[in-house]
């Protein structure tokens, strides 16, 4: 979320407005001198009015009053407070604090991803806690129900609320894009999460989970297409709105004919509708590269490595740091696709290499093949590996880095093209000075090889590094279309109004001639800098900005997901209903707060 960039002198900017519907709906009244909000309840000014400023500010101080929810409730509450008549703000009874804590136990449950029965020992380990330290307050714990039914059933209420509030919210949306990822699962059936990334008038960024749709039950494309648009429409969302996709690699969601992209892209179609951008190198870049670099089948070795250190070798101090290393990914047990992913990670490729000359002595030990290690082709293929995935690495983590806009993404990516050039050039040289783990292996190979024996053929590699600069310019093809956009929405003072599209020129040349916005852009961040531009001086630029912003600039929320399913494979791989399922994702990746109050009042109506 941006900050709240401070008013400008020389416009007036129609989001920062009072607006009449805010009344109601946050209890707010424009002030006698006509800055800012009044606030009916506590009597507080809220200086920068945006939707956003006011609406934190209800809901961090005032949210009892949404209990008031029928327009004439709503209504009289209004009027009360206009004339000073206050509502008694009734504070929580013993048993709607047990109910909230109950709450609260059950959302770090599934955040911490354990099972529903838990809840019983959490209860019995604070009982034993206050019987020894506080005995006076064991019966506090009386009302709070943590058995595996009540536990799971709060889990939705608690899915229900965040479901409303982001529903809300995507009212307010001005452009959205949505990630699909389909490569997420590793448990007991495969699922596509939908993520969602919605801009608001504001410039507010919202990125949340959508849906979860079920790949075994929606096989075909037609039937996923089907599932997606019942979750746009639930959620409010037209597809005239939708700006971005980005996806995986999977012909599933790119086949240039029955790909699940051309299918949306097609729907899309309307004359009013933008056209979609669509780009697939954001989810799990080093998972679905390493596939295009490793030529030798390098990831199946390691694997029965790990495995064989895992069931043989646990105790062995130098492998200490990578089995630590394994089980904060993944716990103490892992099934063999998330080994297998956990393998495709530059970092852990970085580890292990380390580590090959005690792996080596380990499985002499215990009389395992070591044949690889004495296969020159192989090690220089492992090392070789390893360095590429390294820089793969290094992009993966800039790209996780969240609210820089999709402008900025790109540039990483194109200045990762150009190092891709570099290490084609490098390799053709026999110049391995990027190639810090390849040119180790070399340099151990010569010690025992004759000077005139050939350690490594660069067009080997060549091929390898020509693949996936194909790979990055097919995925990434559309944001090369809109170029000019990206350009303009990183730079819009410094790029030149005869290069704009015309119906944009006349705005950029108004914009770049404002002395008091240039020091405002000089000063502030872009999101800073759009969310106080005026929409009614330039609506052209501030669409291109909505359209920009709403673009998916990381992969943070998807790795998120992924991390927790990785963490907590087995009890996710335990029989779950897809509800129960949704409802886990969406509480470990959002970053909205439940309501409180509303779900205490909600259980109260319904177990009186």
């Amino acid at each position: 979320m941006w900050m709240t960039p401070k008013r400008s002198k020389m416009e007036v900017d129609e989001s920062r407005v009072f607006r009449a519907e805010w009344t109601q709906r946050y209890l707010v009244v424009e002030p006698p001198e006509g800055e800012g909000a009044l606030c009916l309840v506590c009597r507080r000014l809220v200086v920068a009015t945006r939707e956003r400023d006011v609406r934190r500010h209800y809901e961090a101080e005032h949210d009892y009053y949404e209990r008031y929810v029928a327009e004439g409730e709503r209504a009289a509450l209004v009027e009360r407070l206009r004339q000073g008549d206050l509502p008694v703000v009734a504070p929580l009874t013993p048993e709607e604090r047990a109910a909230r804590a109950g709450l609260g136990l059950a959302r770090l449950l599934a955040l911490k991803g354990r099972g529903w029965g838990e809840g019983d020992f959490v209860y019995q380990c604070m009982e034993v806690m206050l019987r020894d330290v506080l005995p006076e307050h064991v019966s506090v714990l009386d009302g709070i129900d943590l058995s595996p039914e009540v536990t799971r059933q709060r889990v939705l209420d608690i899915n229900k609320n965040l479901r409303s509030q982001l529903f809300d919210r995507a009212k307010d949306f001005k452009a959205y894009s949505l990630a699909l990822d389909d490569q997420a699962f590793v448990a007991y059936e495969n699922y596509l999460l939908v993520f969602v990334r919605g801009v608001g008038q504001d410039l507010e960024v919202q990125e949340e989970l959508l849906t979860i749709i079920n790949l075994t039950r929606h096989f075909s494309v037609g039937a996923l297409m089907a599932a997606i648009l019942e979750a746009l429409q639930t959620a409010g969302l037209s597809l005239q709105r939708m700006v971005g996709l980005t996806t995986t690699h999977t012909l599933r969601m790119i086949g240039e004919n029955s790909g699940l992209v051309s299918y949306m892209r097609e729907k899309a179609v309307s004359p009013n509708c933008w056209n979609v951008i669509h780009y697939s190198g954001f989810l799990h870049l080093e998972l679905l590269s390493s596939y295009d670099v490793d030529v030798n089948q390098i990831i199946n070795t390691i694997s029965e490595w790990i495995v064989l250190i895992k069931t043989r070798g646990v105790r062995r101090p130098e492998f200490q740091a990578l089995l630590t290393e394994s089980e904060s990914e993944h716990g103490e047990r892992v099934n063999g696709r998330c080994l297998n992913n956990w393998l495709r990670r530059g970092k852990t490729l970085k580890l292990i290499f380390s580590l090959r000359k005690e792996i080596e002595a380990f499985l002499v030990s215990i009389g395992a093949t070591t044949v690889h290690f004495t296969d020159k082709q192989w090690l220089c293929d492992f090392g070789f590996l390893v360095d590429i995935m390294d820089h793969l690495r290094e992009l993966s983590e800039l790209l996780r880095v969240s609210k820089v806009f999709a402008a900025a993404a790109f540039d990483h990516i194109c200045t990762f093209e150009v190092k891709l050039n570099l290490l084609q050039r490098h390799i053709e040289e026999k110049n391995l000075t990027h190639f810090a783990a390849f040119r180790e292996v070399v340099d151990e190979l010569k010690q025992h090889l004759k000077e005139d024996q050939k350690i490594f053929d660069p067009d080997r590699y060549q091929v390898v590094i020509c693949r996936l600069q194909k790979e990055f310019e097919r995925h990434f093809k559309d944001l090369r279309f809109i170029k000019k956009d990206l350009e303009l929405f990183a730079n819009p003072f410094n790029f030149k109004p005869e290069y704009a599209p015309i119906s944009v020129r006349v705005e950029l040349t108004k914009l770049q001639a404002n002395t008091n916005l240039w020091n405002e852009y000089r000063v502030k961040d872009l999101g800073q800098f759009y969310a106080g531009l005026s929409a009614e001086s330039y609506p052209i630029i501030k669409g291109v900005a909505c359209k920009v912003a709403s673009l998916f600039d990381s992969n943070e929320i998807c790795e998120k997901a992924f991390s927790y399913l990785t963490r907590n494979q087995h009890t996710l791989s335990q029989p779950l209903t897809d509800e129960h399922l949704h409802a886990l994702f969406r509480i470990a990746t959002t970053e909205i707060e439940p309501h409180w109050d509303d779900l205490v009042r909600g259980r109260n109506e319904s177990n009186p």
